[in-house]
Parts: C-alpha cells; structure tokens; sequence
C-alpha cells in the first residue's frame, strides 16, 4: 500500500509541472488594433527586454564584417500583388514595420534604435561609384556647391555593411538629423556649419573620423582616393558603447498604400539638371515596378549634349532603383557666410510644392514639415495625406524657381535654379 501511494504522489508531482501556474505566453493584440497607449506601452516593454539582444546581434555583424567581404543586407519583403490593398499610417504602425518605408523588416531589432543618416559624395565623377545608398530607407540628393551635388542616405529598417565616400556636412543636414531624430555621420565640415551642429541638441548624436574611432569610420585606399567608409550596424553599435540614447523614435508622419492613388498624371521618367556638371534622370522599369536610376557621364552645356550611365551601387553591383521620387521645391538662399560665397541656406521648414513619382504616375502635391521634428510628409492639394509606394524614397531638392516641362509623353524635367 505504501509503495501504491508513493506512485501516485510522484504522478501528481509530474502532472502539477505540466499544469499552467508558471509562466504563459503573453496574448498579443493586432498591432493595427491596439490604442496609441498599449502600443507605446508594448514598444516600451519591447525595447527594454531586446536592448541586451540587439547589442549582442550588433556586436556579431560587427565582428562579420571586419573579417568578411562585405555583402548586401537582404532588402525587406513588400506585399505582393496578390494581396489585398495595404494601407499603413500616418501613425499607429505596428512594431515591426518601418514607417520610414511602410514595409516589413526581417530583423525586428533593427527598428529599436535611432536611424542612421550618412553623408556620401557623387562627385568626383571619376570616383564612383558610391556604396550602400540603394539600400537606405530614405535618401536626400541635393545641391553641396559649385553646380554639385551630394546625398544624405538614412538607414532604418536595412543595414549596409560598407557605405560612402563619406564626405562633409551642410547646414541643410540639420533638419534630416532633426526630422528623423537620427544619429548623422559625416567627414567633417566648414567651421560655421560644425559650430552650428555641435552646439545644438543633437551635438552627441554627431559621428565623424577620429582616433580609435574605426570601426565604424575607416579608411580605405583603393587606386591612391583615401576614402572614408562606414557601416551603419557599427555605427549603431559605437553610439551604445559611447552612451549616446539610441532608443527607438517615434517617426510617426508618413503614409503608405500598395495601390496608386487616383489623380496622376504619366511620370515614367524624370530628369533633373543641376548643372553642367551635375544632372541624373529616373526611369520607370514596369517589370520591378521601380525607377531606376541614371547619373551624368560628362560635362553638358545643355539636355541635347547630356550623356547617363546607370548608377551602380559599389557594394551590391545593382542598379541604384527606389519606389517614390520626390522633387521638393525649397527656397535657397545665401547664407551670407565671409569666405563662402557658395554656401546655402536651403529651408526645409513650414511647408512648399512637390511633385510625387510612384508607379509609373506623376502627382502634384505639397511637403510639409510643421516642426522641427516633424517626420517629412505629403500631403494632396487639398490638405489630405498623400500615400507614398511601400518602400524606398528618394528625394531630389531643387529650388522654387526651377523650370519644370514634359518634354514627351510621361517625361518630367527640373532644370533646378536657385533660389
């Protein structure tokens, strides 16, 4: 009898550590359901339970990277067009969505950090071609000095393990660190552009070279040019080692729709004159459902002696493509700067015309940026929040006095002019 009792003592022992007194998988609510509060308050917890998960992901790409050639991050999945019509934002996104680009990432912890925003130049021409760009979220393309220009590439939900020639700073890039709340690396800058940025709020989210500093900003030296590269995950993983808070944003402000909204005009193709030096023109490729990028191959003293080649991308040897083309319309004005008669105040503030590219459409629209930190934003002519393609973007600023004509069916072209 005492040994029957025995067995079944150690039988109700086995069953009670089966039975469900310890710990449960939390019920985790439709993100597009949730309230503002118990999404905030999920993010939070979220954060907090993947900090240590995220550093430790960040520290072994780091070490792959220093020791591996360096290869293309896998760009995110998009919705097929099979699916039924995505909508996303201006708000709300849920935690595993880029609102920067309104699609899925692959690796969630990538968006529990700031956005990284790089300076890389184009020109020279002779030494091209850049490396990382077509696989930022976001990037700027705007006038630096003497008929140039330069790019601003912001990386959020995608890492690039080799990006630049890093070059130097503008006073425009102020508002792309405000706007995207993000860490900004950079080559260096004229001493009236870093006494601005340097004592300013966002002074300890500034990285450039520096001793002891590589990775992430590190010198290479390919046919005699003494570039300088960087890597977006080690400059994420530098600014935790450095104590810089680098939480997750909220980047709130965009909005996204798999299907082309009505109202459009053809847009397959868009050229943008800078100068004789400088122009590039985007090609809608009906097969990706992308424009593909073209960049000046020679000086032009006009469109009929203009000659492109594609941009290639150095580190994934594609064609450089995105999903939207933006042309912003912003005042540029001198910045009255002794010693600089180039220098530019280019103002990214309030908000100004625009014309949308996406799809094959072309859409006449207005940015709008109410606050300094404010993620940029569309909006239709009658003040309703334009959706931009789910994907990348990149932006083309010129000034509000550039010329605009369709020179044939579906064909846009900027001759940009300042202001």
């Amino acid at each position: 009898m005492k040994k029957l009792i025995l067995v079944i003592m150690a039988l109700i022992i086995v069953l009670s550590a089966c039975t469900t007194t310890g710990p449960q998988p939390a019920l985790i609510q439709n993100p597009s359901t949730d309230t503002p509060v118990e999404q905030a308050a999920a993010a939070t917890s979220t954060l907090e339970a993947t900090q240590a998960s995220t550093v430790t992901s960040m520290e072994s790409t780091a070490t792959a990277t220093a020791t591996n050639k360096p290869v293309a991050t896998q760009t995110r999945p998009l919705p097929t067009a099979t699916q039924t019509p995505y909508v996303i934002g201006p708000e709300n996104f849920p935690s595993t969505i880029d609102p920067l680009t309104g699609s899925p990432v692959s690796e969630p912890n990538a968006l529990n950090r700031r956005p990284v925003a790089v300076k890389v130049q184009l020109y020279p021409r002779g030494q091209r071609p850049v490396y990382g760009v077509s696989l930022a979220d976001i990037v700027f393309d705007y006038y630096q000095n003497d008929g140039l220009t330069r790019l601003n590439a912001i990386f959020y939900g995608n890492d690039a393990e080799k990006i630049g020639p890093v070059r130097s700073a503008r006073l425009l890039d102020e508002s792309i660190i405000q706007m995207y709340k993000s860490l900004f690396a950079f080559g260096g800058a004229a001493s009236y552009v870093r006494n601005r940025f340097y004592n300013a709020k966002y002074a300890d989210r500034l990285i450039t070279e520096g001793n002891k500093n590589c990775p992430p900003m590190c010198r290479i030296d390919p046919n005699g040019f003494n570039f300088l590269f960087t890597n977006s995950s080690e400059l994420s993983l530098y600014a935790l080692k450095k104590g810089i808070n680098n939480s997750r944003q909220n980047l709130n402000g965009m909005s996204f729709s798999s299907e082309a909204p009505a109202g459009g005009e053809p847009g397959t193709q868009l050229s943008t004159r800078y100068s004789i030096s400088s122009y590039n023109r985007w090609d809608f490729d009906p097969a990706s459902g992308r424009y593909i990028r073209f960049q000046d191959n020679q000086e032009a003293k006009d469109s009929q002696s203009e000659v492109y080649t594609p941009m290639v991308d150095g580190l994934t040897g594609q064609q450089v493509a995105a999903d939207n083309v933006v042309v912003l319309y912003l005042p540029h004005q001198p910045a009255n700067i002794q010693g600089d008669k180039e220098a530019l105040n280019i103002r990214l503030s309030g908000s100004g015309d625009a014309i949308a590219f996406r799809d094959g459409q072309a859409y006449k629209v207005r940015w709008n940026r109410p606050t300094s930190d404010t993620t940029l934003f569309l909006t239709t002519e009658d003040g309703e929040p334009f959706p931009f393609k789910p994907g990348t973007t990149w932006y083309q600023v010129v000034g509000i006095s550039s010329q605009v004509s369709n020179p044939a069916a579906g064909a846009w072209r900027i001759n940009s002019k300042n202001p």
